[in-house]
């Protein structure tokens, strides 16, 4: 098996000035300054995937604002649950999203 160099007019290479969509789209939310708005939304929107079925059948609202995450409930045990393990909770958004998107959570 012998190695060929590349063929220069093959149209498959990618040019030295090019670069990919992935951070094309990257400099853009950055230029923007749209990271965080993004990263709250797919926070809201993974709420379900983060803590679980039974958690979110209990959640009426989840929002962000100011970098902190506002839940409402609808069981008081289960909003003081919550507050006892608003750290682990807190671990667990960290995890998932893979930064620090929110300082503090609050549940109503």
């Amino acid at each position: 098996m012998s190695l060929r160099p590349l063929n220069p007019r093959n149209p498959f290479m990618r040019k030295a000035d090019t670069i990919s969509l992935k951070d094309s789209i990257d400099a853009m939310l950055k230029a923007y300054k749209l990271n965080g708005k993004l990263n709250e939304v797919q926070l809201v929107s993974s709420w379900e995937k983060i803590m679980g079925k039974a958690i979110s059948m209990k959640t009426q609202e989840v929002f962000v604002r100011n970098r902190k995450l506002y839940v409402r409930l609808s069981s008081a045990p289960l909003k003081h649950e919550l507050n006892m393990a608003r750290g682990k909770v807190m671990a667990l958004i960290n995890i998932e999203m893979g930064e620090q998107v929110v300082d503090d959570v609050i549940f109503l």
